[in-house]
């Protein structure tokens, strides 16, 4: 049943201006519905709900990720909009070449953070 639904994640901000400015401005992120409640924003056929919290940013964990056919040029794109990528040396079974995570002869990740430190992948297909 839920398998045949899209997931929309939700990520919650402490201030709503900036997380306009990173979602919409920065990641170029379509809106698709602004209210009291938060904003939606249009990814592919999916949806990203950010909303105000006090508990932005606690989770240490990553919130969502984006899949593409190639993470080497989101990198360069996300960093010439001026996003830091994270590096993470400590994950089994994985090599840092650069800004790219790789593991196994296939699959790429990048990690970003938001304003918050929501952290976010952008990762190729594990299909």
């Amino acid at each position: 049943m839920l398998g045949d639904a899209v997931i929309s994640p939700s990520v919650a901000v402490s201030d709503m201006e900036k997380a306009k400015q990173f979602y919409g401005g920065t990641l170029e992120l379509q809106v698709v519905n602004e209210n009291p409640g938060g904003v939606v924003y249009k990814c592919s056929a999916s949806r990203l709900f950010v909303y105000q919290s006090e508990f932005a940013g606690s989770n240490k964990a990553t919130y969502a990720g984006w899949i593409v056919d190639d993470v080497p040029a989101v990198a360069e794109w996300l960093k010439g909009k001026g996003v830091q990528l994270e590096h993470y040396d400590n994950l089994p079974g994985v090599t840092l070449e650069g800004d790219i995570h790789k593991m196994g002869d296939n699959f790429q990740a990048i990690w970003f953070k938001d304003p918050d430190g929501n952290i976010f992948s952008v990762t190729t297909a594990m299909a």
